[in-house]
């Protein structure tokens, strides 16, 4: 599973979205990953554009089969929702 937001460098919406995602991934000890995608750079922006993304900060959660899960456009994801996939992602057996 991955946690992948779009934002922007110095945005403190963005930033605090990324340390909120990495604290709550730690904290559950859940198989996650945390990305940054700054859409200051032409990458970025790019990313953004293929993802449909329109607001900052965007955060789109992905299945590790690569299908996305959920997603919060502009604004920081609720801890109660965060939880919930990353409970079960603890919870599901591994291959």
């Amino acid at each position: 599973m991955k946690f992948e937001v779009f934002g922007k460098v110095g945005c403190a919406m963005c930033e605090s979205t990324k340390d909120k995602l990495r604290h709550l991934v730690s904290k559950a000890a859940a198989p996650a990953q945390v990305a940054f995608v700054d859409m200051n750079t032409i990458e970025g922006r790019a990313e953004g554009a293929f993802r449909d993304v329109r607001k900052v900060p965007t955060t789109i959660l992905w299945s590790e089969t690569g299908s996305p899960l959920a997603r919060w456009d502009g604004h920081v994801p609720p801890s109660v929702e965060v939880q919930a996939f990353l409970g079960a992602a603890r919870a599901a057996p591994t291959a």
